[in-house]
């Protein structure tokens, strides 16, 4: 329990401070209003003069740029354009000296496989003509020239070939016209009337200074010497002109090979030279697994 008990008033006394409680009462709510109305006010005064308090629809746009001058906007554009087609020009002239470089290089390198190809074809007409002067077989050449001059020239391959079935050299036909020169030049083995024949038609001889001796042995000596030079068709020509002729038919065969053949090989080299050759094609790669 509290030690002070509680004041009573009695309603005679009237409210305590009566007059000055109403005083202080009316000025709060005097200042009350003009509070209100200066933040009114300020509100008012802030949506119109301050950006951020503006909606989106009412913010002013940016003032518009000046226009530049036509002339002004076309001019770098034009200038690019200029700049570009010198460009393409430098560019297309260097594209054409390449293009020509490389047609020149193309000419070139197949100028150099055609010449290759005349030399390496050449090689090997002079190593066929070799073998055959030495009296040897072909071997790796027979293929070599059926491939390069079979398709242009197949009658001269194919004499080629023929000699180098039976090879024969200057050597073999002198050793034969040194057997065979007594008996054809005396001509021991024709008949008695063809022999007195020739006597007689000896006994008066008539020529030029100039003109070789029609006599037997000078005859035969001659195609000795020709022999010799590898003059092997003039030789055979003497030969034909001996008494004894008609036994010199295996020689004369022989001959007569011989000067084919080499005939044979003349037209090869030429052909070789021509660049009428067949490039043989490059041997198949055989891959193990």
């Amino acid at each position: 329990m509290s030690d002070f008990p509680p004041i009573q008033t009695s309603p005679r006394d009237g409210p305590p401070n009566g007059p000055r409680h109403g005083m202080r009462s009316g000025t709060v709510a005097i200042l009350v209003l003009l509070a209100f109305a200066a933040g009114l006010a300020l509100a008012l005064y802030a949506v119109r003069r301050v950006a951020w308090f503006a909606p989106a629809a009412t913010v002013s746009a940016p003032p518009a740029q000046k226009s530049m001058p036509v002339s002004a906007v076309a001019a770098p554009a034009q200038v690019d354009a200029v700049a570009l087609a010198t460009r393409e020009a430098v560019l297309a002239g260097q594209l054409a000296v390449l293009e020509a470089r490389t047609a020149a290089v193309a000419a070139d390198a197949q100028a150099a496989g055609t010449q290759a190809s005349r030399a390496e074809a050449l090689l090997v007409a002079f190593a066929a003509r070799r073998a055959l002067d030495r009296g040897l077989g072909l071997g790796y050449l027979d293929a070599q020239l059926r491939a390069r001059f079979g398709a242009t020239e197949p009658r001269a391959v194919a004499y080629v070939l023929q000699a180098a079935r039976q090879p024969l050299t200057l050597g073999d036909l002198r050793e034969g016209l040194a057997t065979i020169g007594p008996d054809i030049a005396s001509g021991a083995r024709e008949g008695w009337f063809a022999g007195v024949r020739r006597e007689f038609g000896s006994l008066v001889i008539l020529r030029k200074g100039s003109s070789p001796s029609p006599l037997p042995q000078d005859r035969l000596e001659r195609a000795r010497r020709l022999l010799e030079g590898g003059q092997v068709e003039a030789a055979r020509a003497e030969v034909a002109r001996l008494p004894g002729a008609s036994q010199a038919g295996n020689w004369m065969a022989a001959a007569k090979r011989y000067v084919t053949a080499r005939h044979a090989l003349d037209i090869l080299e030429s052909a070789a030279i021509q660049g009428a050759t067949v490039q043989p094609a490059a041997p198949a790669i055989t891959t193990y697994p």
